[in-house]
Parts: C-alpha cells; structure tokens; sequence
C-alpha cells in the first residue's frame, strides 16, 4: 500500500512580524503542532524584541507547544545557507509587511495575513489574554485553511493566490 503523497511531504512556513513576541510566535506553534507533521513553523522578526510575550507562552503550552526553545529572532537568521530552506513566508502585522523583507534561500512563495499587535493592547489581565485569544483564533482558522489545501498540487501561482484569498478572508 502505498503512503499518501502529502504525507512524505514537509513544507518550513516562517511567520514574520516586526517584534517576534506574539503573533509570529503563535504562527510557528499553530503550524507545527495542526499540520501533524506535514509543516514545521518558524518564526521571525525585522525589529525583534528579545523576549516572547509571556502570554504568547501561555497559549503555545496550552496547545502543547514546546516553550523552551522560543525566542524573538531577527529574520537575518533565515537568510544565510545554513539556514533552513523555507517553502512559504507568512507576514503576520502591517508593518513587517510594508517592509522589505529579506531574499530567502529557495525564494519561497508568500503571503499575508495581518493581525492586530495584541502585545500592544492595554488594559486588564484578561482583556489582554483575550486579544491574545483573539489573535490565535484568526491565526488557527488560516492555518486551518492553509492545512485543507492540496499545497502539493498547486502551482506556484495557485498557491500564492490561495494564501493570498487566506489573509483576504480574516
């Protein structure tokens, strides 16, 4: 009997954001612990802040991610050939999707999907924790819709202009 195609097929996503703290944070995890294998998150940012909002941990080991090896990172740590190869580039916030981001290896397909930074939302504790809430949800159903497509089948062009529907649909 023979395996599934997409099943002998791993695709790296990297999440981009300015600060690397949250949204790109929670990106990396949803992609990695949905995709049962088939994608493995990274994350990244142009300005990183250099810690991981402590309540973007809380939810990752809420879905069973791994927080011990998170941390905010420049994106320059994808650019070099010992790198990993990624095969799709998410922006994540407005603002690292107006910049321009740097030349990856393998020149992968990208998108965006942007989200309110809820790192900067004040208040409450919990109104807080809920526009983190907020923000997984959005980025659970897109990473949900990504999971549902054929990625193997499409085109280039297809694919881009599915990602692309994906952000449009937030």
């Amino acid at each position: 009997m023979e395996l599934e195609r997409w099943y002998l097929t791993s695709y790296n996503i990297l999440f981009l954001c300015t600060g690397n703290s949250a949204r790109s944070i929670l990106g990396e995890a949803l992609a990695t612990q949905l995709s049962g294998g088939r994608f493995k998150g990274y994350s990244a940012g142009s300005n990183p802040q250099g810690r991981v909002h402590p309540l973007a941990q809380e939810i990752c080991a809420k879905i069973g991610y791994s927080t011990k090896s998170l941390r905010s990172k420049s994106w320059n740590e994808f650019v070099g050939s010992q790198s990993p190869k990624m095969d799709l580039v998410i922006t994540v916030c407005d603002s690292a999707a107006s910049e321009v981001c740097p030349v990856l290896p393998g020149h992968p397909c990208s998108s965006h999907w942007g989200f309110p930074d809820p790192a900067a939302v004040k208040g409450t504790l919990e109104e807080r924790r809920q526009a983190f809430n907020d923000v997984f949800i959005g980025l659970k159903k897109c990473v949900n819709t990504l999971l549902s497509l054929p990625v193997e089948e499409l085109s280039r062009e297809e694919l881009r202009g599915s990602l692309t529907m994906i952000g449009e649909n937030i």
